[in-house]
């Protein structure tokens, strides 16, 4: 089977150049290296990926927080080009956070804000491997911050780094090395 890498980060929001540079390029980056990408099929920096990965002619996956396409584009206001699966969830937005965290092999953070802080919540707690591109503002530059107050160990492996292609390459390797996850949260 082919890995499955979730993107994450601001929905909404100023997207810096370079940010959003990166982002594509880590897209880019999923699909030349044969793995599929996932994302709460929203604007803003996860759709960046998507258009990334779409350039480079690889398959999207978007978890959507409606119950059919016409909730998703006019209520969530959300992208439904360029994804070639979205799965309605009709959970609404934070509800879809914990199908499309749990979905992923790979989870990787870059900006973000306070949905964002609830999927690395999810995914640090679900046990995850966890990617954060630094150097891209939001959660992903406080993500040392964060987690010296939660003081919990999940069993989830981070990788910083500020280079997409260095972060996809460390982020896979990590997940690959650890094997299976064994992990079964507990809860809080």
């Amino acid at each position: 089977m082919k890995l499955t890498v979730g993107v994450y980060g601001s929905a909404s929001g100023e997207i810096p150049r370079d940010v959003r540079e990166k982002v594509r390029e880590l897209g880019r980056l999923i699909a030349k290296r044969g793995y599929y990408l996932l994302t709460g099929a929203c604007p803003g920096i996860p759709y960046e990926a998507v258009i990334g990965c779409k350039q480079a002619g690889g398959m999207t996956v978007g978890v959507s927080p409606a119950l059919n396409l016409f909730e998703h584009t006019t209520r969530y206001d959300s992208p439904a080009a360029k994804f070639d699966v979205i799965v309605y969830t009709g959970d609404g937005l934070m509800g879809r956070e914990v199908t499309a965290v749990r979905s992923c092999d790979v989870v990787i953070f870059a900006g973000g804000r306070s949905g964002t802080l609830g999927e690395f919540a999810i995914a640090y707690d679900e046990g995850k491997t966890i990617g954060v591109l630094t150097g891209t503002g939001g959660i992903a530059d406080h993500i040392d911050e964060i987690l010296a107050m939660v003081k919990k160990d999940t069993g989830a492996v981070l990788v910083l780094d500020g280079d997409p292609s260095r972060l996809l390459t460390r982020v896979v390797r990590a997940h690959r090395e650890r094997g299976p996850i064994n992990y079964i949260p507990t809860g809080a």
